[in-house]
C-alpha cells in the first residue's frame, strides 16, 4: 500500500475533513502549523497525505471520514500512480485472510470483504478512465453468460477490466468456470483484471497481457476453451491486416481492412473446441457491410454462425445504437440437415434507448433466451412475427448476405381478437396493480420539516455543489468532457440521474446499471453513508415539477452544483426516500398502463377498419 510519500490535493484533503475547498484555503492561511505544500503547483499544490491526516486527527476532523474515502485516498496519490497502488492493495487484499491489511483498506475490508473493498477502489479508478476499460453493462454481461450456457473453461480476448468473464459464474450461485482465462492488450488492465476475477472466487485465473490477434506468446496456447465471451475492441483499423494475411485463423475468408470485428469473430472460433460456443457483442453494422459478404456466408454455409440478435440501444457503448449478439459454434464435423440461423430483433419489442428508463433486464432474456434455447434445441423455431424467426442458410446468401434482424424477419401482424384480448388482460392487470400502489395521503410534517415557512422563504439547506466538495457525493457531468472537475462515468446502483434537458430524475436499479454518462444527463453518486439516493432523487424530481410548464429542471452547466436539499439525519432521509421509491413505482405502474392502453386502442382501431374490408 502507500506509503508517507503519498500526496494528496486540496480537493482531497476537502473530502477527507468534509468540508469544501474554501475552507481548506481558509485554514491555510490561518494556521501556521497547517501542512505546508510538497508538490504540485501554486495553482493546484499537494500535500502530504501523512501529515495532513496527523493535523485533521489532531482537530477531531479525520474520524468521520468512511474508509473508503481514505483508502482511495491513499490509492489516488500514491507516488507510483494509482495503477500500481491499486495492483499493490489487490494482492495484499488477497493475502488479508492470512495476513491481515492494516489501515484504511484493511478497515474497508472488514467492512465489505475483500472483493468488496477491491471492486469499491476500481470502480472509483475506472470512472476516471472510462473510455480505458470497455466495460460490458452487467445486465448486458449476464444475457451473453446466459446464452453461451455453463462452461468448464471460458476466455475473453479481450478482457477490459474484466466484467465478462465475471458474469460466467451466472445467478443462483451457479458453480464457477474451473478455468478462466483472459487477455488484455492494456497491462494494467489485464493486472487488474486478473486481481478482481482471483479476489471474486475460487478458479484458475489466468490474465495474459498482450494483444490476442497480434500475440504468439503464450496466449496463443489458450486453445479448446468451452466458450468465448468477448467485445471486440471498436474503432480498430491498425489490427494487423497485413502482417496476418496469411494466419491459420482465417478459415472463413482474410478479413478486410475495414473489418476487424470479423478478426475477431474468427480468432473467436479459433479457441474454442469443437461444439463450443462463442457469444460476441458487435456493433450493428458488422451485419450489413458489403466488405463481410463473402466472410458472413461462409459462416453460414459451414454452421459457425448460429444466431444474430439485435437488442435495444441503451443495452451497450454506444447507446444510440441497437447492438447485436452473434452466437456462433465451432463444426464438430456433425451434419445438420437444413441448416438454419436464428434471427431475434429484441429491440422491437422491447425499446430502452430513450436514456430514461432503464432496460426491461427480465422481459428482454426471457425473449431472448426462450429464441436461442428452443432453436438450440430443435434446430428451427415456431418464430413470432416481427420479433424472432429461422428462416434457412440458402435463403440468406444472396448479393449481400444482410443479416440484420430487421431486415430478415415477417412483419408483425396487426392485432387480432385474440392479441387484443391479451392487450386487455394485461391492462386490467396494470389498472389494478396501479391503484395498489397509488400514494395514500401525506400526513402533516413533523420534525424537521414542521412549520409553514412565509412565501418566498427559503428553507434552510445544502446545494448539490457543496455536497460535492464536501465529499457526500460525486458530481459526473453531462458532455463527457470532463469541464468543471467533473468526469463520465459508467452508473452504478444507487445513483441519481438527472437528464440536462429536463424529464424523470431516477436512481439506477441494480438490473439497470452500466450507462455512460453523456451529452444529455448528469449523474450524481451519492456516498450511502451520509445521503440517501432516494431522497436526493425526490427532491431534485420535486424542484423539477414546482418549474413552470416548459422549463426544463435547472440541470445546466452553471445551474446543476446551485439546486438545494434540505439538511436530515440519514434515518429521516431514508423514511422520505422510501415514499419517494413508492411513488416511483406508481408512476412507472401509470405509464405501463397508459401504454397498454395506447396498444388497445390502436389495435381495436385496425381491427374495426379491417372488418369493413378494402376502401
Amino acid at each position: 500500500m502507500p506509503d508517507d510519500t503519498t500526496e494528496v490535493t486540496t480537493s482531497g484533503i476537502a473530502r477527507l475533513a468534509g468540508v469544501g475547498r474554501a475552507a481548506v484555503g481558509a485554514w491555510r492561511r490561518r494556521h501556521p502549523a497547517f501542512p505546508g505544500p510538497v508538490g504540485g503547483t501554486d495553482a493546484d499544490p499537494t500535500f502530504s497525505l501523512a501529515e495532513v491526516e496527523e493535523w485533521l486527527r489532531a482537530r477531531g476532523r479525520l474520524a468521520g471520514t468512511p474508509p473508503h474515502e481514505r483508502a482511495w485516498q491513499r490509492i489516488e496519490g500514491d507516488p507510483d500512480g494509482a495503477p500500481a497502488a491499486l495492483v499493490r492493495a489487490g494482492e495484499a487484499l488477497l493475502r488479508h485472510a492470512e495476513d491481515p491489511v492494516p489501515g484504511p483498506l484493511g478497515e474497508l475490508a472488514g467492512e465489505l470483504g475483500p472483493f468488496g473493498a477491491y471492486s469499491v477502489l476500481l470502480d472509483r479508478h475506472l470512472d476516471t478512465h472510462p473510455r480505458r476499460s470497455r466495460a460490458v453493462p452487467p445486465g448486458t454481461a449476464a444475457l451473453m453468460a446466459a446464452v453461451a450456457g455453463p462452461a468448464a473453461r471460458v476466455l475473453d480476448p479481450a478482457c477490459g477490466s474484466g466484467g465478462l468473464l465475471a458474469a460466467a459464474r451466472g445467478p443462483g450461485g451457479r458453480p464457477w468456470p474451473r478455468e478462466i482465462h483472459g487477455q488484455e492488450a492494456d497491462p494494467v488492465l489485464a493486472r487488474l483484471a486478473a486481481l478482481g476475477l482471483a479476489l471474486r472466487g475460487n478458479a484458475a485465473v489466468r490474465v495474459h497481457a498482450g494483444n490476442a490477434l497480434r500475440d504468439t506468446g503464450a496466449a496463443r496456447d489458450v486453445t479448446g476453451v468451452d466458450a468465448v465471451l468477448c467485445r471486440p475492441p471498436s474503432g480498430e483499423r491498425d489490427w494487423g491486416h497485413d502482417e496476418l494475411a496469411h494466419d491459420p485463423r482465417w478459415e472463413y475468408g482474410l478479413p478486410a481492412r475495414t473489418e476487424p470485428e470479423l478478426a475477431w469473430v474468427q480468432h473467436a472460433l479459433s479457441r474454442l473446441r469443437p461444439g463450443g460456443t462463442a457469444v460476441l457483442l458487435m456493433p450493428p453494422a458488422a451485419a450489413s457491410r458489403r466488405s463481410g459478404r463473402r466472410i458472413r456466408a461462409a459462416l453460414l454455409r459451414r454452421g459457425a454462425l448460429r444466431a444474430v440478435m439485435a437488442l435495444p440501444a441503451g443495452t451497450a457503448a454506444p447507446y444510440g445504437l441497437p447492438p447485436h449478439l452473434w452466437v456462433l459454434r465451432r463444426p464438430d464435423g456433425t451434419p445438420a440437415p437444413g441448416p438454419r440461423l436464428l434471427v431475434v430483433d429484441a429491440s422491437a419489442r422491447h425499446r430502452a434507448g430513450d436514456g430514461r428508463r432503464e432496460p426491461p433486464w427480465e422481459e428482454l432474456s426471457r425473449t431472448v433466451l426462450d429464441a436461442w434455447r428452443a432453436f438450440d434445441r430443435d434446430g428451427a423455431v415456431p418464430g413470432e412475427p416481427g420479433v424472432s424467426a429461422s428462416p434457412a442458410v440458402i435463403d440468406l446468401l444472396d448479393e449481400d448476405v444482410d443479416l440484420t434482424p430487421a431486415r430478415r424477419l415477417p412483419p408483425a401482424a396487426r392485432a387480432g381478437a385474440v392479441d387484443l384480448a391479451g392487450v386487455r388482460d394485461g391492462l386490467d392487470r396494470a389498472l389494478r396493480r396501479t391503484l395498489r400502489l397509488a400514494p395514500a395521503p401525506v400526513p402533516a410534517p413533523a420534525g424537521p420539516l414542521a412549520g409553514a415557512l412565509p412565501s418566498g422563504t427559503r428553507r434552510a439547506g445544502v446545494t448539490v455543489g457543496e455536497l460535492a466538495r464536501a465529499g457526500a457525493l460525486r458530481l459526473y457531468l453531462g458532455g463527457g468532457d470532463g469541464g468543471d472537475g467533473g468526469e463520465t462515468a459508467m452508473s452504478r446502483p444507487g445513483d441519481v440521474v438527472i437528464p440536462v434537458l429536463g424529464g424523470d430524475v431516477r436512481v439506477v436499479e441494480p438490473g439497470g446499471a452500466g450507462e455512460r454518462t453523456g451529452r444529455r444527463h448528469w449523474l450524481l453518486r451519492p456516498d450511502p453513508h451520509t445521503l440517501d439516493p432516494w431522497f436526493v432523487a425526490g427532491f431534485l424530481r420535486a424542484d423539477a415539477l414546482r418549474r413552470p410548464a416548459g422549463r426544463a429542471v435547472a440541470a445546466s452547466r452553471a445551474d446543476v452544483r446551485r439546486l438545494r436539499l434540505p439538511r436530515l439525519p440519514l434515518d429521516e432521509q431514508r423514511r422520505l426516500g422510501r415514499r419517494f421509491r413508492e411513488l416511483a413505482a406508481f408512476e412507472a405502474a401509470l405509464r405501463q398502463a397508459r401504454e397498454l392502453g395506447e396498444d388497445l386502442v390502436r389495435g381495436a382501431y385496425d381491427e374495426i377498419t379491417g372488418a369493413a374490408g378494402p376502401y
